[in-house]
């Protein structure tokens, strides 16, 4: 990336004696770049304002791994959120020593240590009461509160934390399951997404499922569509949304192209508030001139497009990492949508920033579920 490669290569420069003006300041320098990017992180700082207002519990699930723990110590000192760290409390300890990490007086939490034997068997009742009609023994949930996701999920569930951080190391496989059994998904839905935020010199966009679903059927693009309207209203931003394909309008009538397309038209009879079009190519999609030469009935019409939905999750997922190797954009995520709790789970060897936005972001959704719980009960 631009933002890593150019700093080393200036230092380089400035060591062989090359460069010609010295650079004093590498955090002005490196943000100068970003700007030249177009990578203004204005965002960011919105939403970490956002976050400090109104702190929350969040549950670092691998707290044994070095990113994890400094994301819990940057997000403590600049007062994002009350972190709990889950595992061995003297091995995580010792890595913190071992790293002269300032974390004095954090809560550890050892899921499997005597102690929390009588959480353990809390959270395991719990768990058997909201899924034994779908074949959950007492038994079966108790060896699952040894899991730190498990444990840890059960945590938000039962309002002991308010928002749990997973995945740096863990499967995406491993860690949805017991995500979907705990916290189950929003009424109304069948189905659950992933979102990135991209970050890039053509500005901010949303893509979506980077994450989840590998072959959606109609329905499931529909359940992501309106998932990602609603993820984007929580950013502040007014979502002007293009579902992609190979194919323009109508102009394939099998395959994807046609499930797409049949996808519109329901969104457009039953949703009439979303701004949303397609199926189109993405460069339609992205030259609002162009679609409107071609495509003038669309009804985006003149607008820029914010919001992607992409039609599987290969090509929503190559595409945002493809333009984060090469230095082409940032990203948020990604950010689980349609979850009924603040569960959040990382790419694997997620770097320290990564994590803290996930962290950043996980707070806002805890601060959102909140407001539901106080405007249910007024």
């Amino acid at each position: 990336m631009l933002i890593t490669v150019a700093p080393a290569v200036a230092k380089a420069a400035i060591d062989s004696g090359i460069a010609r003006k010295p650079i004093f300041d590498w955090a002005e320098y490196e943000e100068t770049l970003r700007q030249r990017m177009g990578l203004g992180n204005k965002l960011i700082h919105g939403l970490t304002e956002k976050a400090i207002e109104n702190p929350k519990r969040v549950v670092f699930a691998e707290a044994n791994h070095i990113n994890m723990l400094k994301a819990a110590q940057v997000a403590r000192a600049e007062g994002i959120c009350i972190p709990i760290l889950l595992g061995n409390e003297e091995r995580i300890e010792k890595i913190i020593k071992e790293n002269n990490i300032e974390f004095d007086g954090v809560e550890i939490i050892n899921l499997r240590h005597d102690r929390e034997e009588a959480t353990r068997q809390r959270y395991a009742r719990t768990l058997t009461a909201k899924r034994s009609r779908e074949g959950m023994t007492y038994d079966e949930a108790y060896e699952k509160m040894f899991d730190r996701n498990y444990f840890g999920m059960m945590m938000v569930e039962t309002g002991d934390a308010d928002a749990f951080i997973t995945g740096v190391y863990t499967k995406y496989s491993d860690a949805i399951v017991p995500a979907i059994e705990i916290a189950g998904m929003r009424e109304g839905l069948k189905h659950i997404a992933g979102l990135n935020i991209v970050n890039s010199k053509l500005g901010t966009f949303f893509f979506a499922d980077t994450l989840v679903n590998n072959h959606p059927s109609k329905e499931t693009l529909i359940d992501v569509a309106k998932l990602t309207y609603e993820a984007a209203k929580l950013f502040n931003v007014n979502p002007v949304m293009a579902m992609l394909s190979y194919s323009n309008f109508g102009e394939r009538h099998a395959g994807s192209p046609a499930m797409v397309h049949e996808a519109i038209e329901y969104l457009h009879k039953n949703y009439p508030e979303m701004l949303i079009d397609g199926e189109m190519q993405v460069n339609f999609a992205l030259d609002k001139d162009l679609r409107h030469e071609k495509f003038p009935f669309s009804k985006i019409d003149g607008l820029n497009v914010n919001t992607l939905i992409f039609p599987n999750l290969s090509s929503s997922n190559i595409s945002y990492k493809l333009m984060l190797e090469m230095g082409m954009a940032e990203t948020i995520g990604p950010i689980q949508m349609g979850l009924n709790k603040p569960i959040h789970i990382l790419n694997v060897e997620s770097s320290v920033r990564d994590i803290l936005n996930m962290v950043t972001v996980a707070v806002i959704d805890a601060q959102v579920e909140e407001q539901k719980l106080i405007q249910k009960g007024s």
